[in-house]
């Protein structure tokens, strides 16, 4: 259901769901209230959803590192939170969503919340309040920063990623997210920039509903410029192995469960439109973990969890822009074909020269990349319309040149985010005591001592001597070697395995 009022100023404004203007209601430029105040508890629940995300891509980065670098991933994703919820009600969400910006950054009008309340955003958001816009938008700044440190797991140094962070958000999120969300963004509206700074931007371009492009592709090729500058890891005789799969699994699943309100919550009304968002990111998801589990039994008859997991996130990340504008079917397709590229991506990277650690530019860089490309084919018009949206659909609907914004504007956003990220890295990589990496004898220690002095594991040495036989290392060393009866090995393997 929509329905289109006149705002303050006497311009037709089309408020979907149920969130209706009363202009009486409050003493704000552009009033808003609600009957029910739904979309207002939706978007609640989907914020803090997003937040959950952030620990939960600690854990996942955890259980894909070695044990020894296990805390620090953790580490990193919660100061991330805090240093750019700081930066965000300073100056990021002024700088990201101000109404009142040019065409390539917003301004300070809104720096430190001033002004924001119970009004609403009538350009960007006028379904809700704009301080709930403003915290909902402040989950996904906090997490496409902690997405980077993917790249360079296991060989960063914590104080200069700090600064990094701040830095980065400034010069790449924020106008990034200006550009593909705001009203005057140039992105959003490429095919009329001449008109950005009119009342009514035409709002023909580029479609991302929920951050291929500010959240996936920005963090991903971020990533691939601080490992590029990094440099590989510090070799050992250590295999670079995931070292905890139930952690890997854990993290997988607070993603899965966040991303109902990443997706879904971008709607930014509760409406059948964010239904539609929240089934076909699952769906997205599903067909993604398949695609990539089946093209490694193609390879290796196996069926890994790690490639489960991985898929999974690969499907989620390249229905991330499309959410809002495609059908179930569609997101079948684009899970698997986000999947098996990804999937390739990840394999190139060892013929490329480059250690891109736990594939953050991989999986978030170019699945977002392909989840951009795929939008504007498979966007379609009565998606959109579910809450009184009008797009030109894309390229199954007839428009084709919707595959050209999207190419566009992902490349802008790639070029963007490497370019700056390099000359951000190569300047505190100057400051004296904040080089980036850690040495050799630093990452043989690991992150977890050498950079914070604690560690996620206590790690208890048995003694082989004691008398009581029963004892745990006791039983790893038998399961690891079991001692096989020369009669009937068979069976006593399957004991083994069964213990």
């Amino acid at each position: 259901m929509s329905v289109t009022l006149k705002d303050v100023n006497g311009r037709d404004v089309i408020v979907a769901g149920s969130s209706i203007f009363l202009g009486s209601s409050n003493g704000g430029s552009t009033p808003f209230t609600e009957v029910g105040y739904a979309s207002t508890a939706f978007i609640i629940i989907c914020a803090a959803l997003v937040f959950f995300m952030t620990p939960g891509l600690g854990m996942f980065y955890s259980g894909l590192s070695r044990t020894k670098n296990s805390l620090s991933l953790i580490m990193i994703s919660m100061l991330s939170m805090s240093i750019i919820t700081i930066q965000w009600v300073l100056f990021g969400f002024s700088l990201s969503f101000s109404e009142t910006g040019g065409r390539f950054i917003g301004n300070f009008d809104m720096g430190g919340f001033k002004g924001l309340g119970a009004s609403a955003l009538p350009m960007t958001a006028p379904q809700i309040p704009g301080i709930l816009f403003a915290l909902y938008q402040m989950q996904f700044a906090t997490i496409t920063a902690a997405l980077i440190f993917g790249s360079v797991a296991e060989r960063i140094r914590l104080m200069p990623a700090m600064l990094f962070i701040f830095c980065w958000s400034t010069l790449v999120y924020n106008p990034v997210a200006y550009w593909s969300w705001s009203a005057r963004g140039w992105l959003k509206s490429m095919s009329c920039l001449d008109t950005l700074m009119s009342d009514a931007p035409c709002a023909v371009g580029e479609l991302d509903f929920a951050g291929g492009g500010p959240v996936h592709i920005a963090s991903g090729f971020a990533g691939l410029a601080y490992c590029l500058m990094a440099g590989k890891r510090h070799r050992t005789g250590e295999p670079f192995k995931a070292h905890n799969m139930t952690n890997v699994f854990l993290g997988l699943a607070l993603l899965w469960y966040g991303w109902y309100g990443f997706n879904a919550g971008s709607a930014l009304s509760a409406t059948p439109r964010a239904a539609m968002a929240g089934l076909v990111t699952t769906v997205s998801a599903a067909a993604g973990s398949l695609a990539w589990v089946l093209f490694d039994y193609s390879q290796h008859k196996k069926l890994s969890g790690l490639g489960f997991c991985s898929g999974a996130v690969a499907g989620l990340v390249g229905i991330t822009p499309a959410a809002g504008y495609v059908a179930p079917w569609a997101a079948i397709i684009i899970g698997s074909v986000t999947g098996v590229v990804c999937n390739i991506a990840c394999r190139v990277k060892t013929r490329l020269g480059f250690d891109d650690s736990l594939d953050a530019w991989g999986v978030h860089g170019v699945g977002g990349y392909v989840g951009g490309i795929l939008t504007g084919i498979f966007a379609q018009k009565w998606i959109a319309a579910l809450d009184g949206t009008v797009i030109n659909g894309g390229w199954v609907d007839g428009n084709w040149v919707q595959v050209a914004y999207q190419l566009a504007g992902s490349t802008t956003i790639a070029v963007w985010s490497f370019v700056v990220s390099l000359l951000i890295l190569f300047v505190i990589n100057k400051i004296p005591g904040f080089h980036i990496r850690s040495t050799a004898e630093e990452q043989m220690l690991g992150n977890d001592l050498g950079e914070m002095g604690e560690v996620a594991y206590e790690i208890v040495v048995t003694s082989t001597n004691a008398p009581n036989h029963n004892t745990l290392s006791t039983a790893v060393r038998r399961a690891e070697k079991p001692e096989l009866p020369a009669h009937d090995s068979t069976v006593s393997i399957a004991t083994t395995n069964n213990v």
